[in-house]
């Protein structure tokens, strides 16, 4: 086996791990917030709402949660282990990847905290929504589909000049892989508009 299938099948397989992770939080996370709202059991409860089930209002909000979760915090984390782990750097390389991959994330980190206001538009608008409304959701949406790419592409130049374009491919193919993971668990879990 060569070392490109090699380097194939940790790319394959990290992935995996971090999509299986990602999945468990996107199905988890509403169970978990429910859990957490969850009164001790000498707690008073409402009389009205005592022995109500959860509301689609509710589902959709724990799922809001657990989308903003995922984008901030555990999705980093997993990101910089796969990197780590697929990109091999050397100690020189090392030294000059990761003071621009950490630019790259606090700017993405942004157009994510867009998406997410985006999404919790999405939501509260979901029961009555317009032509208008969604022709402004779905042009906020493209809009930052287009920011993203463009960051991808400054970056990409940046880690080009300061590493190679073979190793700025490479990184752009794994974080390309990470974020179609996360951009289709968050589609498949949001209602389509009716």
């Amino acid at each position: 086996m060569g070392s490109i299938e090699r380097s194939h099948i940790m790319i394959r397989s990290a992935l995996l791990k971090t999509g299986a992770a990602l999945l468990l939080g996107v199905f988890l996370a509403p169970r978990f917030a429910v859990a957490q709202t969850a009164k001790p059991a000498g707690a008073q409860k409402p009389p009205a709402a005592a022995d109500k089930p959860a509301t689609p209002d509710d589902t959709r909000d724990a799922n809001l949660l657990a989308y903003a979760e995922l984008l901030r915090s555990d999705l980093r984390s997993q990101k910089v282990a796969i990197i780590t782990e697929v990109m091999q750097f050397t100690e020189a390389e090392d030294a000059k990847f990761w003071p621009v991959y950490r630019e790259y994330e606090t700017e993405l980190a942004k157009i994510n905290d867009d998406r997410i206001a985006l999404i919790k538009e999405f939501a509260t608008s979901y029961d009555n929504m317009t032509d208008a409304i969604a022709d402004r959701l779905a042009r906020g949406a493209l809009d930052l589909e287009a920011r993203r790419q463009a960051l991808k592409q400054r970056y990409y130049d940046r880690f080009k000049a300061a590493l190679s374009p073979k190793t700025a491919a490479r990184f752009l193919q794994v974080e390309n892989q990470i974020l179609l993971i996360l951009d289709l668990q968050i589609a498949a879990s949001l209602p389509i508009v009716r």
